[in-house]
């Protein structure tokens, strides 16, 4: 995987090591970008990775975990980070056309991107990921 940034290839090595993981893809020319405002300019996102995992709903209907990697956070992060969470993943879900999304952000330190990423995926096995 060609990354950008040294974090970026932290998660790499983590998707690659959880065995939930059923593939992932950097959002690199896939052409997925999620529209937002930041202010009252229209923006357009794109997030760093696409993950499929397996949450124990079966092969046929994985999880579709967008993923962006943060080391910096500045204000238009957060607008990006609330549109995922407030509008995209619960009106793409709510459509029901494209399978089940949830987004996430890491952005506590390079150093604990594999930990938090397999909690997370843990918390997507209990039903508890929000």
């Amino acid at each position: 995987m060609v990354c950008d940034s040294d974090w970026e290839a932290e998660f790499c090595r983590a998707a690659e090591a959880n065995r939930r993981v059923h593939a992932y893809a950097k959002n690199q020319g896939l052409g997925f970008e999620v529209p937002y405002l930041l202010g009252s300019v229209a923006k357009k996102y794109l997030p760093d990775f696409i993950v499929r995992v397996d949450d124990g709903h079966g092969d046929a209907d994985p999880l579709n975990l967008v993923v962006e990697i943060k080391g910096y956070r500045g204000e238009d992060a957060k607008d990006k980070a609330n549109t995922m969470d407030s509008y995209w993943v619960p009106g793409v879900n709510n459509l029901g056309t494209s399978g089940r999304w949830a987004f996430a952000e890491f952005k506590e330190s390079v150093y604990v991107i594999a930990a938090n990423f397999d909690a997370l995926i843990e918390r997507a096995v209990a039903g508890r990921l929000n």
